[in-house]
């Protein structure tokens, strides 16, 4: 029997472990793909406190490196449902444990173009986040795929740092709140290119250019992915309540159900950062300790 089951190893399920592991709990933490999550992917982190510069691997190593020394467990395993009867039973792919209270961590992934060089060329002109990496584009080209609330935010956003930005969308007419188009149609660095999807990048070590429905080709030296988030609920659905996008509702990481709470990129909120990972994870961590402490 473990205090708290943690699902995801990404900056806030690995948070929510150190601060419960201080309380001296018994923590396990289920991760079915790799430690770090998203941040371990990214080839620069410049925006997390106390670092002017490091590798998102480094930086979610080393939160690891502080759990495991706390004496936090590790399984790599895949939850497909959780049950709650007198506790919680946590069943997976391969085996089932038991806790007094779960962290739901699993993080959402960022839709990807599928296109050829996609993966090859993250961290090198292309990205998923303009908060994050946007700063790295002052005074350059870039072009920003999408066409809904965020890809627009991300390209106002854009606008103030880059020389000129593109906004490609492979429909008509933008899918964004009326607000945010009457800002972007103020911006005179800011074009949109409709009905037009891109069918392939072009660089040779970092990103070049654009192909535009296989024919026409635009030059930009960055390129901002913005066609959505894929939150990982699926083993939730029935217990807990999503939303239409399916990200978990809560309200300061707490659940419908008592003794169960969510951090991070997984649960719906305005701003998916880093920082904000981490802020999730130690207030769902306190959460789960009082829940733990007042039950005994």
């Amino acid at each position: 029997m473990y205090d708290i089951i943690i699902i995801g190893a990404g900056p806030a399920g690995l948070t929510a472990g150190i601060y419960a592991l201080r309380a001296n709990l018994k923590v396990l933490i289920i991760e079915k793909e790799s430690i770090g999550g998203q941040i371990s992917t990214s080839p620069l982190v410049e925006n997390y406190p106390g670092y002017k510069s490091i590798s998102g691997l480094e930086l979610s190593n080393s939160m690891y490196e502080q759990y495991n020394a706390l004496g936090g467990e590790l399984e790599v395993d895949e939850v497909t449902k959780i049950k709650k009867d007198d506790d919680f039973t946590v069943t997976t792919e391969y085996d089932e444990y038991r806790a007094k209270s779960i962290i739901i961590a699993t993080g959402a992934k960022h839709r990807h173009l599928n296109i050829d060089r996609e993966e090859e060329f993250i961290g090198k002109g292309l990205s998923y986040c303009a908060t994050c990496d946007g700063a790295f584009f002052k005074d350059k080209i870039v072009a920003v795929i999408g066409g809904a609330s965020t890809a627009v935010t991300s390209a106002i956003y854009l606008s103030n740092i880059a020389k000129k930005v593109y906004l490609i969308y492979r429909k008509s007419k933008l899918k964004c709140e009326d607000i945010l188009k009457t800002r972007l149609d103020k911006l005179e660095n800011v074009e949109i290119i409709y009905n037009s999807e891109v069918t392939k990048l072009i660089g040779k070590d970092v990103i070049e250019g654009l192909v535009l429905n296989d024919s026409d080709t635009i030059e930009v030296d960055g390129v901002f992915v913005s066609i959505g988030m894929e939150p990982n609920t699926k083993f939730v659905e029935g217990l807990i309540p999503i939303t239409e996008d399916n990200y978990i509702d809560s309200l300061d990481t707490k659940t419908n159900i008592e003794g169960i709470f969510v951090a991070g990129d997984v649960r719906k909120k305005d701003l998916r950062q880093l920082t904000t990972a981490v802020s999730d994870g130690s207030l769902a961590a306190t959460y789960a300790i009082d829940y733990i402490r007042s039950t005994k």
